[in-house]
């Protein structure tokens, strides 16, 4: 298939056309979890958002391996190595061994992301299982010139990599404000210069992970991990790296710094980044008190939801948002985002039931729809545009079934080639209306329509009307016709 994709580089701040480094092959790397809590829904957003990426990108032919850690040692409460261990304090306050929380929820965080019917990535590394791939590259970033080791602590120099490399390039920020907005080196501070940061962290008594190492028994920072494993599985240099927006400042800044300065080329060719979510306006945080977790969200169980949501309702309402741009919370969005789903899992089951006319009548243009489909996931993988373009196909597909519109063979076989590339396989929907067994629904609705169908009969009007209602009520239209009773979701 043509490749006409084009995507925002974060690293150039434009949109660029998608040529993988070695096509057909493309190698993506996302930021993972640190798994010492629950996933909350700003992480499901980045990882939703790159579980489409992903999607079109297989869909478009392309081989890609898939790369997502999981950050289960060294991440520090401050971003800048300050701070106890995230996952020895869960462990202390819950009292239970750090690798338990990890299992815990790591196994929550995978239970998650299945509810959203995410693609598992191709590979998932965890730090702790390459402790010695991020010591040979603490090894080398010193051998470069680039660290020093200072009581058994190992630091990135900054001064020293900004003497030839541009520290400040994906963010574009002056070095000079990241100095000033950084706190002056204290009396016992180990550090050079206030920007560097540690690659290895000597551990302190009472800290249980630790490995050994050249220069102390100790862990590795944070922002050695990816860079690590991105280089052993994607090698020095490939296509993608993503993550959330919050990632870009620190994290992936001192990620491009110590891969560049181990092995003296970008690391990616193209950064993506998720923008945040904000609830009725505000930004989510849990200091604020108006974050949520997924399962709060799915069962309306928090102060600020009037009900809960099915996932695949919240994905759908995850991708009537550009992934670049700040996804609102509320319940009125929720709610219509959930009728908008619902209204498109409806039109989708009255495939099965529409007859088709003869060859050569359809009344809409499926060409054009299926080339307006493309068009919009091309353009940096606008899904907002995307949806747009399906909802017009929902309107066809309801006109025929309401006979106000023709649909021959061909169109009704392209109809559901459409569907099931682009509201399935692309977007990541699936149809949780009414569950799964839609063999088992037909035939319930079967026997309900019978018993209405008796009563008609009988001229018991009041319970024919009555089940009429009641199944409206629920979502169910019954529709009366010269070939029977259909039915359908609404």
């Amino acid at each position: 298939m043509e490749n006409n994709l084009v995507l925002y580089n974060t690293l150039t701040r434009t949109k660029e056309k998608f040529e993988p480094l070695n096509a057909p092959f493309v190698g993506m790397y996302v930021c993972g979890p640190t798994v010492y809590s629950d996933v909350h829904l700003g992480n499901c957003r980045t990882f939703v958002s790159f579980d489409l990426i992903f999607r079109y990108l297989l869909h478009l032919g392309f081989k890609v391996r898939y790369v997502r850690n999981i950050t289960d040692a060294g991440h520090l409460e401050g971003d800048r190595d300050e701070g106890d261990d995230k996952f020895a304090k869960k462990a202390k306050l819950e009292q239970l061994e750090p690798m338990e929380i990890v299992q815990k929820y790591t196994l929550g965080f995978h239970d998650v992301l299945r509810l959203f019917n995410t693609i598992p990535p191709s590979i998932e590394p965890t730090a702790t299982g390459h402790i010695s791939e991020q010591i040979e590259m603490v090894k080398q970033i010193i051998e470069n010139g680039y660290a020093y080791e200072v009581n058994g602590t190992v630091y990135f120099d900054v001064e020293k990599y900004v003497e030839k490399h541009d520290y400040t390039m994906l963010t574009n920020r002056k070095l000079e404000d990241m100095l000033n907005n950084t706190r002056e080196l204290g009396g016992q501070d180990e550090k050079k210069g206030r920007l560097d940061f540690a690659l290895w962290i000597k551990a302190k008594p009472e800290h249980i992970m630790r490995w050994p190492s050249p220069w102390s028994v100790g862990f590795p920072g944070w922002h050695i991990e990816c860079s690590a494993m991105s280089s052993k599985y994607l090698g020095a240099q490939f296509d993608i790296h993503g993550g959330g927006m919050d990632l870009a400042a620190t994290h992936h800044t001192n990620e491009i710094a110590q891969s560049e300065a181990c092995n003296h080329v970008q690391p990616a060719k193209y950064w993506m980044h998720t923008n945040m979510l904000t609830v009725n306006g505000a930004r989510m945080s849990k200091s604020s008190g108006n974050g949520f977790l997924p399962h709060e969200l799915f069962t309306g169980n928090h102060p600020l939801l009037t009900r809960g949501y099915s996932p695949m309702a919240v994905r759908f309402f995850m991708m009537q948002a550009h992934y670049r741009s700040t996804l609102d919370f509320s319940n009125d969005a929720l709610e219509a985002a959930d009728k908008g789903y619902k209204r498109l899992m409806s039109a989708i089951a009255l495939l099965d039931k529409i007859q088709p006319t003869a060859k050569g009548k359809s009344t809409v243009d499926i060409v054009q729809v299926r080339q307006n489909c493309y068009a919009a996931m091309d353009d940096d993988f606008n899904s907002p545009v995307l949806i747009a373009e399906l909802f017009e196909l929902v309107r066809y597909i309801n006109a025929v079934y309401d006979g106000k519109a023709v649909m021959d063979v061909d169109t009704l076989t392209e109809v559901k080639a459409l569907v099931q590339n682009f509201v399935f396989d692309v977007l990541g929907l699936k149809d949780d209306v009414l569950g799964a067994d839609t063999d088992s629904m037909d035939d319930l609705m079967q026997i309900i329509i019978n018993i209405r169908n008796e009563a008609k009969k009988n001229k018991d009007f009041t319970t024919s009307d009555t089940i009429r209602e009641e199944l409206n009520a629920i979502g169910i239209q019954l529709k009366d016709s010269k070939d029977g009773t259909l039915w359908n979701k609404i």
